[in-house]
């Protein structure tokens, strides 16, 4: 008779366990629907039943189909390591071609981790606002950072003729998802060799 307090005890952590679990389950299973026959063909039913669960789990674990596609996108950026180039970005030794590589470290890792959730919700966006919205504002937050750390650096470091905002520019173009996809898709490229020559063509065209 005494274990049972303690095994109901941790009745609450294993409920919570278990609603991880399906959330999880849920989010796999549309990330599969979604890539293989696109998100505007994909219903909520269809995920239910690749799931292994019930039409309401998933609006409850997740809203909607975009609220599911917005969990998605949120879990891409943990994937990339945020803490990791934060710590990189602000370490007493970083100069700028340190940073600059952390930054294009990060860019690998999201596209290497998550490439497949970025496209798809800017392929999603085309016919969803929602998803347009969050696909932008993501776009947003890295041309801030990347603002932000050109801004710090010295006058001069910069290549002559540019400014903050075309150096903006100039990563963008360089690192992107398209980019990363033909390199590695079509040319046979590796992740590491995408982040190298990333590395080596950012300090050539923005340093000084």
């Amino acid at each position: 008779m005494s274990e049972e307090p303690g095994r109901r005890r941790y009745d609450s952590l294993r409920r919570t366990a278990q609603a991880q679990q399906t959330r999880a389950d849920v989010a796999r299973a549309a990330l599969r629907l979604f890539v293989s026959q696109g998100w505007a063909a994909t219903t909520i039913r269809d995920v239910a039943r690749e799931a292994g669960v019930s039409v309401p789990t998933v609006y409850a674990a997740y809203g909607n189909k975009s609220g599911l596609t917005r969990a998605l996108a949120d879990a891409a950026d943990l994937s990339a390591d945020v803490p990791r180039l934060v710590a990189a970005l602000e370490s007493p030794t970083a100069d700028p071609a340190g940073q600059l590589a952390a930054m294009a470290g990060y860019d690998r890792r999201l596209y290497e981790r998550a490439g497949d959730v970025i496209t798809l919700v800017r392929e999603a966006g085309r016919s969803e606002p929602e998803l347009a919205t969050l696909y932008d504002d993501s776009r947003r937050r890295g041309d801030r950072t990347r603002a932000q750390v050109f801004s710090s650096w010295p006058p001069g470091v910069l290549r002559t003729g540019l400014d903050v905002l075309s150096a903006v520019d100039v990563y963008a173009a360089l690192c992107n998802i398209d980019v990363y996809a033909v390199l590695t898709g079509e040319r046979g490229w590796s992740a590491d060799q995408v982040e190298q020559w990333w590395c080596g063509v950012l300090v050539r065209e923005l340093l000084h």
